[in-house]
């Protein structure tokens, strides 16, 4: 009887360069899944991506220009001049 435990990663990539990751821990015993669990969060432009799996930091690293990095900067700011 044994008991595993593992972590499935998707990305999604919005059109402003965010990506979505979703972290799914599956537990399973003998093969047969027993149950699984979801965490998802944000990371935009700009953001430490140090601390995500590889597969995320090489995602960011190629996205993230510095010309992408300035065009979300200031489509936030044109946001937060807008009221939105």
């Amino acid at each position: 009887m044994a008991i595993t435990k593992r972590t499935e990663i998707k990305e999604e990539i919005l059109p402003n360069q965010t990506i979505q990751v979703r972290i799914t821990t599956v537990v399973e015993e003998d093969g047969v899944e027993l149950g699984r669990k979801h965490h998802r969060h944000v990371l935009h432009p700009g953001d430490d991506a140090s601390g995500e799996p590889a597969q995320v930091q090489t995602i960011a690293a190629a996205l993230w220009t510095d010309e992408v990095v300035a065009a979300y900067q200031a489509s936030i700011a044109d946001q937060q001049l807008l009221g939105a």
